[in-house]
């Protein structure tokens, strides 16, 4: 084989290399995307539960210490990985309206294109808010109660749906996480630093277990 045929077979092989090289970079840039907008999906549907929620503390259909107790468990949610100190700053209490608590509690666009899954606080936050609801929803009577009004129905069938489709969220974010974790963690793909300096795709664990009492619509 004479010289000028190993060249070309050598830039062949290079040009083969530079090739998958890229398709592998492209197709985990594209899991990393999907990772993202699953995990907005799934904010924007968890931020309708708190929206929820804290219609159903105010509508007055339910008894003041639960009413109280929700309340407390949706605001905790809006405020979740805030600066200390900037509910002094004007920032509503658990009396203010779902609109303008939902604004309060957005992310930074840092945080909101980041692959690191939820806040350890938000998590938690949202897992307690999990455990208040079903505390509050898990008297049969309590939600016949609500159900035998035009309005409770409204807001228990929203409450529902809004969580089901969180659940549902969840489980397709975990699993574009899950894809993008396959994807990096070949020797090939560290070596060859194909995910850049993007941080290791983390998947939100939290309670959301939805009560007996209520249907997903």
């Amino acid at each position: 084989m004479s010289w000028s045929e190993v060249a070309l077979l050598a830039v062949v092989l290079l040009g083969l290399a530079l090739w998958w090289v890229w398709v592998a970079a492209s197709r985990l840039d594209r899991l990393h995307h999907k990772v993202v907008a699953s995990r907005l999906a799934l904010q924007a549907q968890l931020d309708r539960r708190v929206r929820t929620s804290l219609d159903l503390a105010s509508s007055g259909l339910l008894d003041p210490a639960s009413s109280v107790l929700l309340a407390d468990a949706a605001f905790a949610v809006t405020t979740a990985g805030e600066p200390p100190g900037l509910a002094e700053e004007g920032v509503p209490g658990p009396t203010a309206d779902a609109e303008t608590v939902a604004v309060v509690g957005g992310p930074s666009p840092a945080e909101a294109f980041a692959l690191t899954g939820l806040p350890a606080e938000r998590e938690r936050s949202e897992s307690e808010l999990s455990v208040t609801l079903r505390s509050v929803l898990a008297d049969a009577d309590t939600v016949a109660g609500l159900r035998s009004s035009g309005p409770g129905e409204e807001l228990v069938g929203d409450l529902a749906g809004a969580w089901y489709r969180a659940q549902l969220a969840r489980r397709f974010h975990n699993e574009a996480v899950a894809q993008a974790q396959r994807a990096r963690r070949p020797r090939r793909a560290r070596w060859l630093r194909l995910a850049g300096r993007a941080p290791w795709p983390q998947t939100v664990e939290l309670d959301d277990q939805m009560p007996d009492g209520i249907d997903a619509t």
